[in-house]
């Protein structure tokens, strides 16, 4: 029974850990909020570079950190389950739009996979990356389980999708202003398509409207991304690529 009962260094590490990334998050988010939303400001990018820089200072390996912060993973699941009570609350909407909304998230879902292919491929990526970076846009533990399915790293594939969310919510908003996308909804489901969680996060700071669409978009994009993944690892396999 020991083996199942962390002991007091693990218990203090796991403190120091999670302490340390609710404080850094909640000033990362202080900052972003006094700096009127700026885009390079945003949480996620700013608070992950402050615990990188502590981590590196204090010596620390990325896997003890890593470890240490298990317990705040544990929320993930319901999270993104509690996501489906604002969306059940936009049912009446989506049982109107839910042909376009699916050619939208599918048409985002081949973009996003393809675009990564290829611009690995440009650079002269090997299979192994290309097929780590395909998954970009779609959720992490999808992204990750997915990638390491057909050949693919998945601790790439994870930084991947974190470096898309951030640089989808620095462009994002820029891009839709030019493209004169006004409608608040369209701009949350086009967020959650490309941004998964990232873009669910901020679509919700909007309106619950909003972050349900986006909710809606990053599960399409998750479970399409699942299914497409291995056709393309199939179609470069047959085509000789990498």
């Amino acid at each position: 029974m020991s083996e199942f009962i962390p002991s007091l260094g693990a218990i203090w590490s796991a403190v120091l850990a999670i302490g340390l990334t609710a404080v850094v998050y909640l000033a990362a988010r202080a900052v972003y909020r006094k700096a009127r939303y700026a885009p390079v400001l945003i949480p996620v990018l700013t608070g992950s570079a402050v615990v990188v820089a502590v981590l590196m200072l204090s010596g620390t390996p990325y896997p003890d950190y890593f470890e240490a912060t298990g317990p705040l993973r544990l929320f993930l699941g319901p999270a993104i389950v509690a996501l489906a009570v604002p969306l059940y609350g936009q049912l009446p909407r989506l049982r109107k739009m839910w042909l376009p909304l699916c050619v939208a998230v599918l048409v985002g879902s081949v973009v996003a996979i393809v675009s990564g292919v290829v611009l690995a491929g440009m650079f002269g990526a090997s299979r192994e990356m290309m097929l780590s970076l395909a998954p970009k846009s779609a959720t992490m533990p999808i992204a990750m389980i997915a990638a390491e399915r057909i050949g693919g790293v998945a601790s790439l594939a994870g930084v991947s999708v974190a470096v898309t969310g951030i640089l989808v919510l620095i462009f994002a908003n820029p891009l839709l202003n030019l493209l004169r996308v006004r409608d608040p909804i369209v701009r949350a489901f086009a967020l959650g398509t490309a941004a998964h969680a990232l873009g669910t996060a901020r679509s919700l700071q909007v309106s619950e409207a909003a972050g349900a669409f986006a909710a809606m978009a990053m599960g399409l994009n998750g479970i399409l991304t699942a299914l497409l993944l291995p056709m393309l690892a199939h179609a470069m396999h047959v085509m000789g690529v990498g």
